[in-house]
């Protein structure tokens, strides 16, 4: 699913209003009758509620000024509070204000006492601000966001986005958020989006699906679901791959022993690993060394998982490799400060937000545009980790994953997925893209599953391949 940032968002609406010929007041009435859809389906009977909205001067005040037209006559009290004075209303936000004073509502400039006093509200629209906030809520609006919090038996829906989310400041917590078109950035990668937005709705509203382009989308399981559909019954372990894991440093075996066995349970063929304790955690594994491995029919690389500080070693690994390679842990810093340059997607390199700014030689600043700039300017496939990891491919594109648990905050869940990105690209070399967002959404999706049945606290990186083949059955 396509994802806008605030700037696409205005691309479209103004594509829709030019090109299209639709008037931005239908837009805006559009949006309102989505919302009051919602209303309906979740509070019926409305004729019972109580309904406050707080509107903004702005177009999402403007969306919820015409949501009260729209709900004159069917609640049982109707409240409008406007957070500015209505001279400073603009445009369709002030034709939607004329119309509801003509229609016998007149929005008031604060919340009536006497329901603050019974707090008899059943339903609080937040309409203050939209996309495009720049900076923290102040004055006013910040009144009316900390106001959202004095009816602790109200539900929260928000129009749009929570007031205030991605400004780094105070927002609403919103139990529903109805959008359009389609979701914005800031619904999954905005501070405080998970426990703010609640549950996302997203509604039509008459523009053009072919308007809404962009290069960030949802990790969805249905693309690459066929991944994991049944083998053929005259497969073998030839056709499934042979990975080399480079890593393995005494002291650090299980970091590479834990990527090789990953890499095994999720399908690979054949796994070598550089380290002769593997087989102390999986008897499957062969071994190798760093003085004698080779790369000789190896169809997939994995450099890292307990490698230690070796630049020379991943040098010319890397000056000599000519097969998919995942670099990680070690791999990574080795290459830190240097000009390395990839094979497209066939390079993969996974680095958490520390290894990361050892990359680009500073902090990451803007997770997405810097996934994005690093993954094209150095040709390479790009898994930046972390709570909503960012996979960025070399050709700008850039996919959000939503799976992953707080369980996984624990040494060796980066071995883990490393030894599963590589497992799976050894089976599908020709669908390296595909393979990697699985990869990523089966390894978060372990995460979920493991901290159901173990806690958040109790859970190790090996435990999490022991849910792999219910995270695989829930979409085959």
């Amino acid at each position: 699913m396509t994802v806008l940032t605030a700037e696409e968002t205005r691309e479209v609406d103004r594509l829709t209003i030019e090109e299209n010929g639709v008037p931005s007041l239908a837009l805006m009435e559009n949006a309102a009758h989505r919302v009051d859809e919602t209303l309906v389906a979740e509070f019926d009977p409305l004729t019972e509620k109580y309904v406050v909205i707080l509107c903004g001067k702005g177009n999402n005040g403007g969306d919820g000024l015409a949501l009260a037209r729209l709900l004159i006559g069917k609640v049982a009290r109707l409240y409008v509070v406007l957070a500015c004075d209505p001279a400073e209303l603009k445009g369709d936000a002030k034709v939607n204000y004329d119309r509801l004073v003509s229609d016998g509502v007149v929005p008031q400039r604060e919340i009536p006492a006497k329901l603050r006093e019974r707090l008899q509200v059943n339903v609080v629209v937040d309409a203050l601000l939209g996309t495009g906030l720049e900076g923290a809520p102040q004055g006013r609006i910040l009144e009316l966001i900390r106001a959202t919090r004095e009816f602790p038996s109200a539900k929260i829906v928000a129009i749009d986005l929570p007031s205030g989310l991605g400004g780094g400041g105070e927002c609403v917590r919103a139990d529903i958020t109805v959008t359009f078109t389609a979701p914005k950035v800031e619904h999954y990668l905005a501070e405080g989006a998970e426990e703010n937005v609640g549950r996302l709705v997203v509604s039509q509203i008459g523009c053009p699906p072919q308007y809404a382009v962009s290069q960030l989308a949802l990790s969805d399981p249905r693309d690459f679901s066929p991944l994991f559909a049944p083998r053929k019954k005259d497969a073998h372990k030839g056709n499934y791959g042979h990975l080399l894991v480079i890593g393995g440093a005494p002291g650090k075996s299980g970091a590479a022993a834990m990527a090789g066995l990953a890499a095994l349970r999720i399908g690979a063929g054949l796994v070598s690993v550089t380290s002769h304790a593997a087989i102390q955690v999986a008897p499957e594994l062969m071994t190798e060394t760093f003085e004698d491995f080779s790369l000789d029919r190896k169809t997939v690389l994995a450099i890292g998982p307990g490698l230690g500080m070796n630049r020379e070693l991943v040098r010319g690994v890397l000056a000599k490799a000519s097969v998919p390679t995942v670099i990680d842990a070690d791999g990574l810093n080795s290459i830190a400060g240097s000009d390395f340059r990839g094979r497209g997607i066939e390079t993969i390199l996974t680095p958490h937000p520390g290894e990361m700014a050892r990359l680009l030689g500073r902090p990451v600043e803007d997770r997405v545009k810097d996934a994005r700039s690093f993954a094209q300017e150095r040709n390479l496939c790009l898994v930046l980790k972390g709570h909503r990891t960012l996979i960025a491919m070399p050709d700008g594109q850039v996919y959000i994953n939503l799976s992953g648990s707080p369980a996984m905050a624990k040494g060796g869940s980066g071995d883990i997925l490393t030894g599963m990105i590589a497992g799976l690209v050894a089976q599908f070399p020709d669908r390296i893209g595909e393979a990697v967002r699985a990869a990523v959404w089966m390894h978060g999706r372990c995460g979920e599953l493991a901290a159901e049945e173990m806690t958040d606290k109790c859970v190790l990186a090996t435990d999490l391949l022991r849910f792999l083949p219910r995270a695989i059955h829930e979409i085959v």
